[in-house]
């Protein structure tokens, strides 16, 4: 029986997607998991997986070409025994028509060893940033090289001018003391990673004091529809996780429900599978607030891009150990300048100053914020 094999759903607002590579060539025999392809979307990479154990028949898409969702890119014969090998594939180009489809879902993405491309399929396209990484040299023979941009970083590049060109975009900067927290994760870090099974970092807090920042300012959790505001009465946080690829922005969802302990969880799961290429489409789908973390490159101070179409996007720094006036006299902390750029269209100033004071204070008087130990 042929199954044929078709690219799966790429997620909100994505109509194709670049075929990378073929881990698997005409006539192999195929087990049920096994990872066929992989796919470039805009946004993430994905792989096409067998829903059948069989022989790969045979593959229609060649390497580099546009695939659509839907589209069909490969036969698997499912009839054949797998020890057949490439003879029993070549002998049933002439089989019947197809009477069976199966859309291969998308699976995270595994380290696996690659063997070798198909013997129709050129080799997989190699992103700009890695290949002027691998292939060019600083040396004393001057040279240009020009590589192709991957998907990823065109679609990085349109929406960055996007939200240039479409939001009234300022940025309004404060800095915070983390003392209070420092001694919180000093404390009582052994015994929350104990309990939980995870490491109680920065970023938990950072959330927490957002979700505050956004239910007393709920502007800075709308955006701009048309000549609609569209409020949320949910706030799902995009994280900026920088790749090899390329920045992503995955939503961890619910934000305001969770617990420090689920934060955490939640962030180290998207982090790990953003890096691994095990996204799906629908963790970068929505958010509606962003943060990003420049101080773990050692970044002192910056000013974020909006992520569209939301209203609003912190910025985290390094932090640093500076002498503060503290009751009197000069000590030494540890801190932090917060970056908070907004769509000026819909948050006045005066909203997005006393929404950056609220994550400022609840940061540096942390009692509100529970650790469910």
């Amino acid at each position: 029986m042929d199954i044929e094999i078709k690219v799966p759903s790429l997620g909100e607002s994505e109509t194709e997607a670049t075929l990378i590579s073929w881990l698997k060539q005409e006539g192999d025999a195929v087990a049920l998991d096994d990872v066929l392809a992989e796919i470039e979307s805009d946004k993430i990479t994905m792989e096409i997986t067998a829903l059948d154990a069989g022989v790969l028949k045979r593959i229609l898409k060649p390497v580099e070409s546009t695939v659509e969702p839907g589209e069909v890119v490969a036969i698997i014969d499912s009839n054949m025994q797998a020890e057949t090998g490439k003879k029993a594939a070549a002998s049933t180009t002439a089989q019947p028509a197809v009477v069976k489809e199966k859309e291969a879902p998308v699976k995270q993405k595994k380290t696996v060893d690659k063997p070798e491309p198909a013997a129709k399929a050129a080799e997989p396209v190699v992103p700009a940033e890695e290949a002027l990484a691998t292939k060019t040299a600083i040396s004393s023979e001057r040279s240009e090289q020009r590589v192709a941009m991957s998907g990823l970083r065109r679609r990085i590049a349109t929406r960055l001018k996007q939200a240039q060109n479409t939001a009234a975009m300022l940025t309004t900067f404060n800095e915070v003391n983390l003392q209070a927290v420092t001694d919180l994760r000093s404390r009582y870090g052994a015994a929350f990673q104990d309990q939980h099974g995870v490491k109680l970092g920065f970023m938990s807090f950072f959330v927490r004091a957002v979700c505050q920042g956004l239910i007393k300012y709920p502007a800075l959790n709308a955006c701009i529809e048309g000549d609609d505001i569209v409020y949320h009465n949910y706030v799902d946080v995009g994280i900026a996780v920088g790749t090899d690829k390329g920045l992503v922005v995955p939503v961890l969802r619910d934000a305001h429900l969770l617990e420090l302990a689920d934060i955490e969880k939640g962030i180290a799961d998207l982090a790990l599978r953003a890096r691994n290429g095990g996204l799906m489409p629908d963790d970068l789908k929505g958010g509606t607030f962003s943060i990003t973390n420049g101080g773990i490159y050692g970044s002192m101070l910056s000013t974020p891009i909006l992520n569209p179409p939301q209203s609003g996007i912190l910025g985290m720094h390094t932090i640093q150990q500076r002498p503060v006036a503290e009751n009197g006299a000069v000590v030494i902390r540890p801190m932090m300048y917060l970056a908070l750029s907004y769509d000026h269209r819909l948050i006045d100033g005066s909203d997005a100053v006393r929404f950056l004071v609220t994550v400022k204070e609840t940061l540096e008087y942390p009692g509100s914020l529970t650790l469910a130990l």
